[in-house]
């Protein structure tokens, strides 16, 4: 297993976060990290209102991450291709940019 990331997961930007994967695909690990993160207890109490929807499919599908922000753009991960660090980064530059106050505190 790879080394725990030191950054803090924020949703502060984010409305909903759709998590699909079949379990018994041997390209879903990095998309089960992924859901650990957000779906953990402290992520989760930076947003209340943040929805997190897994949905777990036996099709042999592609493991997917649907990211939808508070001003409705939305960001797809696509698991299979994808390490755990490289979906927490794109999703973190993602709701870095959508933060008003992340903003405000870079500007001073």
């Amino acid at each position: 297993m790879a080394a725990p990331t030191k950054a803090a997961v924020v949703l502060k930007a984010v409305k909903k976060i759709i998590v699909q994967f079949c379990p018994f695909e041997s390209n879903v690990r990095s998309t089960r990290e992924f859901l650990a993160l957000v779906a953990s207890e402290k992520a989760r109490s930076t947003n209340l209102n943040c929805e997190v929807i897994t949905t777990v499919k036996h099709d042999k599908s592609e493991p997917v991450v649907d990211v939808t922000f508070v001003d409705g753009e939305r960001l797809l991960l696509k698991g299979a291709k994808l390490s755990r660090s490289e979906m927490l980064s794109a999703f973190q530059s993602y709701c870095a940019a959508k933060d008003p106050l992340g903003k405000a505190g870079a500007k001073k």
